[in-house]
């Protein structure tokens, strides 16, 4: 591994653990046992540095949606897909897609270019799982749609909102995906 990688590596490790929003090279430099100039020596910016975090973290989340085994239906799937982002990496690297992605939304380079090409194979991922799960060829793609949109916002609302509620909106959702999906 060469050392840019490393440093992508032990950075998004990083981010991953403290956030994304209010990033600064020289904590980050110190935290992960370098110098701001020698990450300013590896990448062209700390525009370019962050969107090696996020490229390496969409990355990391894509290998553990595409790991998850599909489900019996596409209800269950829904079910553990949530489990899933609320544990362990994925949910880490969840939680630095969602800062990217609000960053994003207001324009700000690189997030937005980066999230833009994520989600679509995120998506396409997604939709695998979905159909692997059950889903017909034809509604997998609108499942995940569904499904993605619907995940974030409650994602979102997991620090805000009464967990009861969440986790009943998570199962309504996951019956209204099964109807989507085609299957039985």
């Amino acid at each position: 591994m060469d050392r840019r990688t490393e440093l992508v590596s032990a950075a998004s490790d990083h981010v991953a653990e403290h956030g994304l929003i209010g990033l600064s090279l020289r904590p980050l430099a110190a935290a992960i046992g370098t110098s701001d100039r020698m990450l300013l020596y590896h990448f062209e910016s700390k525009d370019d540095l962050v969107a090696a975090i996020l490229e390496h973290s969409s990355g990391t989340a894509l290998e553990e949606l595409a790991g998850l085994e599909p489900r019996a239906d596409v209800r269950a799937a829904v079910l553990d897909l949530w489990q899933q982002l609320r544990a362990g990496r994925l949910a880490a690297d969840y939680r630095v897609y969602i800062e990217a992605a609000a960053m994003g939304l207001l324009g700000r380079e690189p997030y937005r270019s980066v999230i833009r090409a994520g989600n679509r194979e995120w998506r396409r991922t997604l939709a695998r799982y979905f159909a692997g799960s059950g889903a017909t060829s034809t509604s997998a793609t609108r499942v995940a749609a569904l499904v993605d949109a619907a995940l974030m916002g409650l994602f979102l609302d997991l620090p805000l909102d009464d967990d009861p509620l969440v986790e009943r909106s998570v199962r309504d959702l996951a019956d209204a995906a099964a109807a989507l999906s085609g299957a039985g």
